[in-house]
């Protein structure tokens, strides 16, 4: 079998571009004959195509990527397998990605959504994005790199920190946190609370919104926003320096950080709902909160971005869910578990990595797409 990634080339830290590069890894790993590319780069797609000749050219995205990756390899009599997440919605393409033998998705809830937006449901496959358990590993609490990541964030020894990694936070679920912490109060320990956010415009205004709450809530000395670019081989051991991992998200397909926030043996707090149903068990590996609130729409606006003309609006027949919230009286009480016992999340936390390595580790996700190809595509 010879594989052509298309990503993120190469990988940016974002969470696309890491599952494409850990796909290719992985299928190197299993002694696969794979090459990657961008997802933008016609000329480079075109130069595998002529001279490699992939039996499957496979890349991540959303459906508003059918371009990239179908429509361009099909051009060239190539077998172009998307791997998707979703968005919310998906609005357009239906007719391209029914004519496939086969769609990748990277969580149940993914499939439900396409489904539900008009996908064959006999089309498609759930495919988890994969971890690399050799970086994201525990490390001892008073290894010198961790100790140095919680002085640089100004954590004390007495701290329990808790942390969210996001694009912004309050996607993440940040928000609901903060009111949890708060409403808490001096039923928890000593505490600081750090949300890893990127910098964008988006970002900057979310921050300044965020940094409001914290301060209405009469927390805010307790609450960092770390506003900055870092590189994937930090990331360990940020989610090494905290004590939970706290991503109660109101959208998420699949949620990376959390699993690898379980590999490197960190109790999480999620949300009972979305693609963490696939990643997390309920008082095993973490916590997840009930939902609190759906957010729901009659329409959206789409664009060019999405294969229409500028400002198209779309009428739902019936109402979409478009976002989650979680419940937080349930976050508080997952924040007052956790944090009262260091036993309990140890006990979770190994519980994680175990898990994560049986199902998530990136040679098991690759060797798991290869059983899938060989299955549904009959390509060895």
């Amino acid at each position: 079998m010879k594989v052509l990634v298309l990503y993120d080339y190469p990988p940016t830290p974002g969470g696309l571009a890491t599952q494409g590069d850990l796909l290719y890894k992985g299928l190197l790993a299993n002694g696969v004959d794979a090459h990657a590319a961008h997802i933008e780069s016609a000329m480079e797609k075109e130069w595998y195509y002529n001279w490699f000749k992939p039996d499957v050219v496979v890349g991540t995205g959303y459906w508003g990527n059918t371009p990239q990756l179908v429509l361009h390899p099909q051009k060239f009599g190539m077998r172009g397998i998307p791997w998707l997440v979703a968005d919310g919605y998906i609005a357009n393409y239906q007719k391209v990605l029914n004519d496939l033998p086969l769609i990748l998705v990277t969580s149940h809830w993914v499939k439900e959504m396409y489904v539900r937006d008009g996908i064959s449901a006999d089309n498609i496959e759930v495919l988890p994005v994969g971890c690399d358990t050799d970086s994201f590993k525990p490390f001892a609490k008073n290894d010198e790199k961790i100790l140095a990541v919680r002085k640089a964030l100004g954590i004390s020894a007495e701290e329990l920190m808790i942390l969210t990694i996001g694009g912004d936070a309050a996607s993440k679920g940040a928000r609901e946190v903060m009111e949890a912490l708060a409403l808490a109060g001096k039923e928890l320990p000593p505490w600081k609370y750090i949300c890893k956010v990127w910098p964008q415009p988006r970002t900057s205004l979310q921050n300044n919104l965020d940094l409001k709450l914290a301060e209405q809530l009469g927390i805010s000395r307790k609450v960092a926003f770390q506003t900055s670019i870092i590189s994937r081989d930090f990331v360990p051991y940020l989610i090494n320096a905290c004590d939970i991992y706290a991503a109660p998200s109101r959208l998420e397909g699949f949620g990376m950080p959390q699993v690898e926030a379980g590999a490197c043996e960190k109790p999480v707090i999620g949300i009972n709902a979305m693609g963490m149903l696939d990643t997390l068990v309920q008082g095993e590996t973490a916590l997840l909160a009930g939902i609190g609130q759906k957010i729901v729409v009659n329409g959206v606006t789409l664009g060019t971005e999405s294969g229409y003309e500028e400002n198209r609006r779309i009428v739902f027949e019936k109402p979409r869910t478009v976002d989650y919230r979680a419940d937080v009286t349930d976050i508080k009480e997952a924040l007052v578990q956790l944090m009262s016992s260091e036993e309990l999340r140890n006990k979770m936390g190994k519980a994680a990595r175990k898990r994560v390595i049986e199902h998530f580790d990136y040679r098991v996700v690759a060797a798991q797409f290869v059983r899938i190809i060989n299955e549904r595509l009959g390509i060895y």
